[in-house]
């Protein structure tokens, strides 16, 4: 079941996102430079994509085509387009006579993310092959958790938590399965954001990533996999329970 409150202030407008200014919403001005010279609504789709990733743009956000056209030098009919394509990887709802919003999850939602997450990230481990591998941008994904936890920033250990399981699926070299797996952690982040207690959600697996980094440093496939099933089954009941817990107080203040 999906919340039953929508937002409908534009996006960029709320506490801790930077708003409209003349360095466009959320400072999406800044990724221009990642459109090149031809503008298409694949290349839009992916920057905004990945700025719920990152926890731009929060659930039950409305998105305002000219706030984000305007920031992206864009024209509406592109973006309309890439709304379309996030809007069918389930990032994205279009609601008559309002707009378009940034999905709201069910539970079942975050039950499927897991089931998917399970199946791609153990395959990847399982398949590596022969060690050595390429460890460079898991390390450094660990390593900017680390330090992130460090300076008490919880939504930058969020951050690098996903980007630590993007690096690990981009250790298969596969470009279907990167696509495949930014959508869904996409997805996931949409989870993220009704969790009072971000510390608690993701402090824990700070040193969970470290030691499955270490296996696959040490050239322990299979101890690196077993890691990972059992980090998956844990997170999964935790943010299942959380998100349950949150859905039901939101149908009843909702009563």
């Amino acid at each position: 079941m999906e919340f039953a409150r929508r937002r409908e202030r534009p996006a960029g407008e709320r506490e801790g996102v930077v708003g409209t200014t003349e360095s466009g919403i959320g400072g999406l001005a800044d990724d221009r430079p990642l459109l090149g010279r031809t503008s298409t609504a694949e290349r839009v789709a992916d920057i905004l994509r990945t700025r719920i990733a990152e926890g731009y743009f929060p659930p039950g956000e409305r998105l305002s085509e000219d706030s984000i056209g305007k920031a992206l030098g864009v024209s509406r009919n592109t973006l309309r387009e890439a709304f379309r394509l996030l809007t069918h990887e389930r990032l994205l709802v279009h609601e008559l006579n309002r707009g378009v919003f940034v999905r709201m999850l069910a539970v079942q939602d975050v039950v499927d993310i897991y089931r998917t997450r399970q199946l791609v990230e153990c395959a990847v481990v399982h398949g590596l092959g022969e060690p050595p591998y390429a460890l460079e941008q898991l390390d450094a994904a660990v390593a900017g958790g680390e330090r992130s936890e460090r300076e008490r920033d919880w939504k930058g250990v969020s951050t690098a938590n996903i980007h630590f399981h993007r690096e690990l699926v981009a250790l298969a070299g596969s470009a279907r399965t990167d696509e495949l797996m930014r959508s869904v952690l996409a997805e996931l982040r949409l989870a993220f954001h009704v969790v009072d207690d971000p510390r608690r959600l993701h402090q824990p697996y700070l040193v969970r990533n470290r030691a499955i980094l270490e296996a696959l440093r040490a050239g322990d496939r299979s101890g690196a996999e077993r890691l990972l099933a059992d980090y998956l089954d844990d997170s999964r009941m935790q943010l299942v329970e959380t998100y349950a817990h949150r859905v039901e107080e939101e149908e009843e203040e909702g009563a």
